[in-house]
């Protein structure tokens, strides 16, 4: 199979997936989860192989990573389509007047948040690949009232904006998610303004993953299978132009170790467990290697 075919094979799962959890969480007001029966309802952990949306009797993932004070006023429709792994409008350093992209936008709560600082002489943008995402957003939108957001159909290896068009990106946990992160920090990098910032919550790896989990589509959908070690990342964001590089926190916690243990202990022929035995590697050690880290940068001014 061709890269390209890949890529799209990946993106596919990734837009089923959190499609089919914007529909639930649409249709019936109630939070859902891409992390398959037994799983934490927030995006990063091992999706279903099916992709399957099921409810959990958990706190709202949003209320790990948000106060009181940002969640005031949102509805479910929105904190239940919360599938981060931080907060990226926290280290934004959001000012009135400036234009917001968010990648992966969702169902809209980083949107909303960031629209509330720009005020209403800024502009936020939300960007998202999912059809059903977008509608969920924008019928949230009109439910809070809110008119300076306007969410967006696009994929962010070749984001539908004009040149030097923003001030700030912020994206929660989706940059993992494309195979080709390289376009991504690229099309980033060309959007902004000079002097504009990045500032992301995302999943990184110290090391390498086993190819028995990079090649699983269910891993994909669920944030692990499409990590970087840290530093490739760091990288890749160098080499796209970007200045300033400071990961703002690294947190090991934020990701349960018993997710990719699982994982590995439901593959049915063994093979990623048989890999990681060559390597000395137990489970719950490669667990340890997955951190949620936030991320801000600038392009030179």
């Amino acid at each position: 199979m061709s890269k390209e075919a890949q890529d799209e094979r990946i993106k596919e799962a990734v837009r089923e997936a959190y499609g089919g959890i914007a529909q639930q969480v649409d249709g019936s007001g109630q939070r859902a989860s891409c992390c398959g029966p037994g799983q934490r309802s927030s995006c990063c952990g091992p999706a279903a192989d099916s992709a399957e949306v099921v409810l959990l009797d958990e706190p709202l993932p949003s209320s790990r990573f948000y106060s009181d004070d940002e969640l005031a006023g949102l509805p479910e429709t929105v904190t239940g389509a919360s599938l981060g792994c931080g907060n990226p409008i926290a280290i934004a350093g959001l000012q009135p007047g400036e234009v917001v992209l968010d990648l992966g936008s969702g169902g809209g709560i980083d949107c909303f948040l960031a629209a509330r600082q720009v005020g209403p002489e800024g502009r936020v943008i939300g960007l998202d690949m999912t059809p059903d995402m977008i509608k969920l957003a924008r019928r949230n939108a009109h439910k809070l009232g809110v008119t300076n957001v306007d969410f967006r159909f696009g994929e962010m290896e070749e984001m539908p904006l004009a040149d030097g068009s923003v001030d700030v990106i912020i994206s929660n946990c989706v940059i993992n998610l494309s195979p080709d992160k390289e376009a991504v920090f690229r099309e980033a990098y060309r959007v902004l303004r000079p002097g504009g910032r990045v500032s992301i919550s995302d999943i990184v790896v110290d090391g390498d993953l086993p190819q028995a989990i990079r090649g699983r589509l269910d891993a994909w959908a669920g944030c692990i299978a499409g990590a970087l070690d840290e530093g490739v990342y760091l990288n890749l964001m160098r080499a796209a132009g970007f200045e300033r590089i400071e990961v703002v926190s690294r947190d090991y916690a934020e990701v349960e170790g018993a997710e990719a243990a699982q994982m590995l202990a439901e593959d049915g022929d063994g093979a990623a467990e048989a890999l990681l035995a060559e390597t000395g590697l137990t489970p719950q050690a490669l667990a340890h290697r997955i951190a949620s880290i936030k991320v801000r940068a600038y392009k030179a001014g």
